[in-house]
């Protein structure tokens, strides 16, 4: 199941791109990939909507951070940052197909004595799911804040990046 290819650090942006704010975390990847780099031991990866696909990127990574839109239920642009069990707890909840498929990757770790020793979310409520392929004013203002909330994570995690100019 882990792939020969699979880092020792994982930035997995989430979401459905074409549901405007529900692609965020897609968003947030992408401007660290724009803005940033990063040493050899650390992937970006969009995930998109791939659900349980996405094992295939991740089984064997030591560190997992999700980067996400989430539905917590309360008002737009409140922001999450969840860890470790805090995030199947979470997801037990959910009913989108991503979230579905999160869960069953970290469960299907877990239970393959497989678990990844570190996990952690950052997300933010959304301001719209309705179709369309731009984030948001709102959201695209957050884009910064979850960049350095990830770098601030990874920079916990000893990574060394460094920004591009």
């Amino acid at each position: 199941m882990e792939s020969l290819f699979v880092k020792e650090i994982t930035v997995l942006g989430i979401g459905n791109i074409i549901l405007s704010d529900e692609g965020f975390g897609v968003r947030v990847v992408e401007f660290l990939q724009k803005h940033y780099a990063f040493p050899d031991n650390v992937q970006l990866i969009d995930g998109g909507t791939l659900g349980v696909e996405l094992i295939h990127f991740v089984a064997g990574t030591s560190k997992l951070l999700i980067i996400d839109s989430i539905d917590g239920g309360t008002e737009a642009g409140k922001m999450f940052h969840l860890r470790g069990d805090e995030i199947l707890n979470h997801f037990t909840q959910k009913i989108s197909s991503h979230e579905v498929g999160i869960q069953d990757i970290l469960t299907m770790l877990e239970i393959t004595d497989k678990k990844i020793p570190c996990v952690e979310l950052i997300g933010v409520q959304p301001y719209s799911i309705d179709a369309g392929i731009n984030l948001t004013p709102q959201m695209q203002k957050l884009l910064p804040v979850f960049a350095e909330k990830a770098l601030k994570i990874l920079t916990d995690w000893k990574v060394d990046w460094r920004k591009i100019l």
